[in-house]
Formats: C-alpha cells, sequence, structure tokens
C-alpha cells in the first residue's frame, strides 16, 4: 500500500475511532507496570496522608503539601479498592488518560481542527513528562485535567448555551483550587481571554449569563468550602487557606529552596520533548505569521486560508499561543524548580505543535512521535536508578533490598531524619516492630530491645557497632549538573555519569 492510499484509508476513519486507539495506548502506557520503581518521596508521603485519613479520618490542609481533593480522592479509593502502590498510581493514570478525552471534547465544539485534535492526542498519549506524571502521584496531574476541563466547559458554554456548562466550568476551577495553589493563573489567563473576546463582540453569551455565572459561582464556593473545611470539620479553614498558602509559597520562593534559572524548564522541555517543542515554536510561526492568525484576532471578517481552520480555532490558537506562553514565564520566575510543574507548560505547547499537520509536516510528526515514545520507555520503563533530572529526588531501588531486610527482622531501630517511604510501606501495624528515634542516639537507649536491623543516616552514623556488619545503600538519587557539568553532550547521548545520593548505613545483626 502507498503513502497516499494510506493516507487516505486513515482519512476515513471516523475520528472518535482514532481518539479510541490513541486513548488506549495513552492509557496503557500509563498503567503497564505501576510497581516497576519504588514511591517518590512526594508520592509516599501523599499516599500516606490519605490512608491516615481514610483509617483515623484526620486530615487539615497544610499548604505545604497542597490542596485537599488528591487526599480526599486517593482516600476514597483506598476505602473500595485498598491501599497498595497499584492502587496509589492507578487514579493519576486515569485522570491522565482522560485528558485525552477532553482534547476530543473541545474538537466537538468545533475550536479545535480534525488534525490537530489527533496530533494533539497522539502527543500527549506518549509524551515522556505527561507519562510519567500520570504514573505519580502529585497534584499536577489532577490540577493539568481540571484546567482543561475547565477550558472546555467555557468553550461548550459560549458555543451550545447551556448553563450546565458553565456549572461545570465552576466545578472545574474549584477543583483546581483545592489541588495547587498557581490554579489562579490558568483560571486568570483564561477569564481575561473571554472577557477580551467579549468586550471586542467577538463571542456572545446566552441572555440568561448573569444567572448562569451565579449558579457557577456558587457551585464553586461550596466546593471550596466542602474541601478546605475538611468536610466541615473545620469551618474557619475556607478563609484562611488562601492566607496560609501565600504566605508559604511566598516564603519558599524567597528561600529559593529547589533553586534553577528562569531558563530551567526551557533545558527540561530541550532533554525530553525537543521535537515537539521546535514543531510548537514553528506552528506559532505559521499561525500567526505566515496564516494571518495575529491578523484574524484583530480583523475577524478578513478572509482566512481554509486549511488552517474556522475563525474559533484561530481564536483557540490566540489562546493557548498566550496560555504557553505565561505559563513558561511564570514558572520561569518563581523559586521552585521541580519537573512535575513543565506538564502545565507543556499541554499549551503541544496544541501548538499540532497546528497544520499536513503535507511535509506530518513526517516531521512522525519524528516527533518516534522520539517521544523512545524518551517514554527510557524514563517510565528502566527498572533501575536513572540519572534523569525528571526523577528529582526519587527514592532508590536499593531500598527494596533494605525493606526484605526489614521484612525479615524482629526488631528494627532507624535513627535517622531521612526515612521516607517507609511510613508508608511499614503503615499501620507493620510499623510495630520499629523504633524510630528520627536523630542519631546512643546505642544504649535501645539496649534491651535487641534490634536485628539499625538504620542511620551515613553522614551521621556510627564507626561500627558489635555483632552488626555494617552495609550501605541508596535512599535516594537525583541527577546532579556538579558532577557532569563537564561533559554535557557525553551525559546527553548516554545518560550515565555521577547522580546526587542520600545514603543509609544499614547495620545487619551477624549470625
Amino acid at each position: 500500500m502507498n503513502i497516499l492510499k494510506f493516507r487516505e484509508k486513515i482519512a476515513n476513519f471516523s475520528i472518535e475511532k482514532i481518539i479510541t486507539i490513541i486513548f488506549l495506548i495513552g492509557l496503557i502506557l500509563r498503567v503497564l507496570l505501576p510497581n516497576l520503581k519504588l514511591l517518590h518521596h512526594d508520592e509516599a508521603i501523599h499516599a500516606w496522608f490519605s490512608y491516615e485519613l481514610v483509617t483515623k479520618g484526620v486530615y487539615q490542609y497544610d499548604p505545604m503539601y497542597h490542596g485537599p481533593f488528591l487526599y480526599y480522592l486517593t482516600a476514597g479509593i483506598f476505602k473500595f479498592c485498598g491501599d497498595s502502590d497499584l492502587v496509589v498510581r492507578l487514579l493519576p493514570a486515569v485522570f491522565g488518560s482522560a485528558i485525552i478525552l477532553l482534547i476530543y471534547g473541545i474538537y466537538k465544539t468545533g475550536w479545535l481542527s480534525r488534525n490537530q485534535t489527533i496530533w494533539s492526542a497522539i502527543f500527549f498519549a506518549i509524551s515522556p513528562d505527561m507519562v510519567y506524571f500520570s504514573r505519580f502521584l502529585r497534584h499536577d496531574i489532577f490540577q493539568l485535567f481540571f484546567t482543561v476541563l475547565l477550558l472546555l466547559s467555557i468553550i461548550a458554554y459560549i458555543e451550545f448555551k447551556k448553563p450546565g456548562w458553565a456549572i461545570l466550568a465552576g466545578f472545574s476551577a474549584a477543583c483546581g483550587m483545592c489541588l495547587k495553589e498557581e490554579m489562579p493563573v490558568a483560571i486568570f489567563i483564561f477569564g481575561a481571554f473571554f472577557i477580551l473576546l467579549l468586550i471586542k463582540n467577538l463571542i456572545i453569551l446566552p441572555r440568561s449569563w448573569r444567572w448562569d455565572i451565579l449558579g457557577a459561582v456558587i457551585v464553586a464556593g461550596f466546593t471550596g468550602f466542602l474541601f478546605y473545611s475538611s468536610f466541615f470539620t473545620h469551618p474557619e479553614m475556607f478563609w484562611e487557606a488562601p492566607v496560609k498558602a501565600i504566605e508559604h509559597w511566598t516564603s519558599m520562593h524567597d528561600q529559593c529552596r529547589l533553586c534553577g534559572p528562569p531558563y530551567w524548564y526551557i533545558a527540561m522541555f530541550i532533554l525530553y520533548e525537543l521535537p515537539l517543542f521546535a514543531l510548537a515554536v514553528f506552528g506559532v510561526w505559521e499561525w500567526g505569521y505566515k496564516n494571518g492568525g495575529i491578523s484574524s484576532i484583530f480583523h475577524p471578517h478578513e478572509e482566512i486560508p481554509s486549511h488552517t481552520g474556522n475563525t474559533k480555532q484561530h481564536y483557540l490558537m490566540a489562546l493557548i499561543t498566550v496560555w504557553a506562553l505565561c505559563t513558561i514565564v511564570f514558572y520561569g520566575y518563581i523559586g521552585e524548580k521541580v519537573p512535575w510543574l513543565l506538564i502545565h507548560q507543556l499541554f499549551p505547547v503541544l496544541i501548538l505543535a499540532s497546528y497544520a499537520m499536513t503535507g511535509k509536516k506530518v513526517i516531521a510528526g512522525i519524528i516527533t512521535a518516534l522520539f517521544l515514545i523512545g524518551m517514554t520507555l527510557h524514563v517510565c520503563f528502566t527498572p533501575v536508578d536513572i540519572n534523569e533530572p525528571i526523577v528529582q529526588v526519587q527514592n532508590s531501588e536499593d531500598m527494596r533490598e533494605v525493606m526484605k531486610l526489614i521484612d525479615a527482622a524482629d526488631s528494627v531501630v532507624v535513627t535517622s531524619d531521612s526515612y521516607w517511604p517507609l511510613p508508608w510501606y511499614y503503615r499501620g501495624t507493620k510499623w510495630n516492630k520499629i523504633q524510630f528515634y528520627g536523630k542519631k542516639v546512643d546505642p544504649v537507649i535501645w539496649a534491651g530491645k535487641d534490634p536485628d536491623v539499625i538504620i542511620a543516616h551515613d553522614i551521621d552514623s556510627y564507626s561500627s557497632l558489635a555483632g552488626f556488619e555494617k552495609r550501605e545503600y541508596h535512599l535516594s538519587y537525583w541527577f546532579s549538573w556538579y558532577d557532569n557539568q563537564n561533559r554535557p553532550l557525553q551525559w546527553f547521548f548516554l545518560r550515565d555519569g555521577e547522580m546526587g545520593t542520600v545514603n543509609l548505613d544499614v547495620f545487619v545483626r551477624e549470625k
């Protein structure tokens, strides 16, 4: 079959069948081998908080650990499906995969072309960052889901004039606000853009818009109150949460706890999404100047090239361009530089990359897809510790050996302030055999407890303990720029070299 017949056959496929196939591929990549790697430090904390919530009913908002939605959602699935690593990673996989369906939903409004929908879905399904953080219990993939659902709801309300879409928009915005503190950035971008279209009389709202928006605000307020008050247990927290969040994250920005240069996320794009980023830059140029996209915004009655979409699709491209630029600038400015924040910048970028995917550009799209799937297989399905910035500070696979020693022991002493993910893996009664001190203590303190295993931080440890064999294990690891800065090209192609680590001294009783 030649290429023309193949393209014709694909063109005759219904978009619903194509999106279904893409969705299934995306879902498989997100749910396949979920236990291949240990829970990340943050994942273990989030899972443990959710476990505490479902077993003890204990939760109160703390901005250091972001909003309550994640904990209640995870606790809910623990209630029905039990608590395990598999269940922990099922929720982000489902929400991450569902974003593909939201892209199709935007297509159904007429604001996204068929080609752009298909390519956006492909890029999202196989993007290494999107897949990695859809296999990862953090708030961000959930926040991205509700961000895209908010966008879909606003556009659908404009198109179909049904109040239910306004209510869904309010609910989506509230759920995003109940997840992470930077959700207002997306709400502001969307709000400002659509208000501008209203002012310029480029869109029309139904006559009931005042009541619809009031309903959306009421739903949003009630949803926020429900979660931040811990289901009416701490009603004062609904009012205190914004102040606490601003105070905490302003202080984190000033401390520069996990610092990086303003171009840090651009470097992450180059590492993991390079051809996608290049396609996005080309897409903005092609839309904005070659095909008159910018002109179509300010002069909506001018003729638009038929192969580039209708006026509404040009409006969406304008919004996506602004969204991409604003998020790249915003996240580049704030002090915290962590890899999962890339996905909020990546989503609009992959929409831009999918612009006008016809002709020779399809070849570029295929090359991009091959690059993305190769990188995804590397970062998500390599079973050992990997030298990649995407892992941030990942718990080492060495800890599996440490936990085997703990499992075989009758009594364990932990004298280190670095110990996660142990509370998650030894939750409930399994923690009973562990004596936890949180710092180095005199061995006299545990005399009489006859521990079989003693765990200490290697920088605050014991030179030796009588009757014990001393072993060293990695607790966690990360890509270390300082150890690889003199060989960046060699590292880029080989992904080898030194890693930064936190190490444990594990003393095992001699037999």
